[in-house]
């Protein structure tokens, strides 16, 4: 996509920095570039160099210059980065220079992605990780942001888009080339086999515990119990500081309170909660409402139960909920439950590995494309439904139900942005030599 304007930006952050980048991109970067440097470095090799005004009259920095011709770049157009001093007079007099060339504008927020894409060189799945490794906080979120920005989860849909392409173009190979020597006959036959096979990998891909999404967003913990079990100060005590204020009176937590933790390499989204008690006071009981939404949305609960308290908590699958009896402030031994006490730190690592051991099952088999957004799993689930048609229509005229593998194709083009109808007959006219 030819694009008429040349973008550039401050690309490494914020300022007061050691260095600073600033990168550029369109048709007039190689003239910029010229200009101010005097000097169009070697393809991809870093120069050092003297940053000039737009007039080439004064020295604003000298820097690290380097040039990456189209389509070989980020941007798939003509771009380079300026490695420079990271001031911010340093920074705002190269910007006021290159703002001052015609046909140069500030970038807009993702407009060099937005190119990246427009031009080929990423799909939709890959800016998304992308964006994701730029924020991630958890060794996790890393290496999942980098297997997707990396090809990982575009390669898996491509792979079943193109099974998809070539099972239409086996039936339409039955509808119009039948009398052609080279296109073996009923090889339509096989197609819905295939598509069943498809049909039942994507269902198999789509139950995974929502893992990629959890990876994403954090590992989500709810703190539950009566009042003054102790969730509090089982919450400052992981956080290692006083998030929570705990007291002797119950009650005293009415809204939830998040706190954003690394446990095992994941992030981990602890969050306190108001205890559960009948109340006739009205924030009590907005209190305890969003505290029991909140556990059914959550990943684990962490029910706490006072010992000595015979009321324990409710029941709940073993694989959501951990049973956590508190204040075993003299250390004794607890059979059936894990017991803690955030007064001498008791059982507390015995807690942490536990939610580890849970976080690390879940999360088996991170490398195999994970769906780490809900666009992406609804349009699975939307393939899903046209191939389950497809799979069992026997009844469908063969024109009809190849429809149905038609839309499932588009809901996973979809989600990688690259839907193209005319590969359909690339795939038939290579294969089947029809119209050598």
């Amino acid at each position: 996509m030819d694009n008429p304007e040349t973008i550039f930006a401050l690309s490494s952050g914020q300022l007061p920095s050691g260095v600073a980048i600033i990168r550029i991109s369109g048709p007039r970067c190689r003239f910029v570039i010229e200009t101010i440097c005097k000097f169009l470095p070697p393809a991809r090799v870093a120069s050092l160099r003297e940053i000039l005004d737009f007039d080439g009259r004064e020295v604003l920095d000298q820097g690290l210059v380097l040039w990456f011709p189209g389509p070989n770049s980020f941007t798939g157009e003509d771009c380079a980065e300026l490695q420079i001093h990271g001031g911010r007079a340093v920074v705002a007099a190269i910007l006021r220079s290159l703002g001052s060339f015609d046909g140069l504008r500030l970038a807009e927020a993702g407009e060099f992605s937005r190119r990246a894409y427009e031009n080929g060189r990423l799909d939709l799945t890959e800016l998304e990780g992308l964006s994701d490794l730029i924020s991630a906080q958890s060794e996790a979120q890393r290496k999942q942001a980098y297997l997707q920005s990396r090809g990982q989860l575009r390669r898996l849909l491509e792979g079943w888009r193109l099974r998809l392409i070539h099972m239409r173009a086996m039936v339409e190979a039955d509808f119009d080339f039948s009398d052609e020597e080279d296109v073996p006959g009923s090889v339509a036959d096989k197609v819905w086999e295939d598509a069943a096979s498809l049909h039942d990998e994507i269902a198999e891909h789509l139950d995974d515990d929502h893992i990629g999404e959890i990876v994403r967003s954090g590992y989500r913990i709810v703190l539950m119990g009566l009042p003054n079990s102790g969730k509090s100060s089982l919450l400052n005590l992981l956080s290692k500081r006083d998030v929570a204020i705990v007291t002797e009176v119950a009650g005293t937590t009415r809204d939830i309170i998040e706190v954003e933790l690394d446990i095992g390499g994941f992030l981990v989204v602890v969050c306190d909660t108001a205890g559960i008690r009948e109340s006739t006071d009205l924030v009590e009981k907005e209190g305890v409402r969003r505290a029991l939404e909140a556990g059914e949305g959550a990943d684990l609960v962490i029910w706490l139960w006072e010992k000595g308290v015979e009321d324990g908590g409710p029941a709940s699958s073993p694989d959501k909920q951990i049973i956590v009896r508190t204040k075993n402030d003299d250390g004794q031994f607890e059979e059936k439950h894990l017991s803690i006490s955030t007064l001498s730190g008791y059982g507390i690592d015995t807690l942490i590995s536990e939610i580890s051991f849970r976080i690390g099952v879940l999360s088996e088999g991170m490398e195999d494309g994970l769906i780490t957004r809900e666009r992406h799993r609804l349009a699975m689930v939307e393939a899903l439904r046209e191939l389950e048609i497809a799979k069992t229509g026997d009844l469908i005229p063969a024109d009809i139900r190849v429809e149905y593998l038609r839309k499932a194709s588009d809901h996973l083009g979809r989600i990688i942005g690259a839907v193209d109808v005319e590969d359909l007959l690339d795939v038939i006219f290579s294969e089947f030599c029809v119209g050598k």
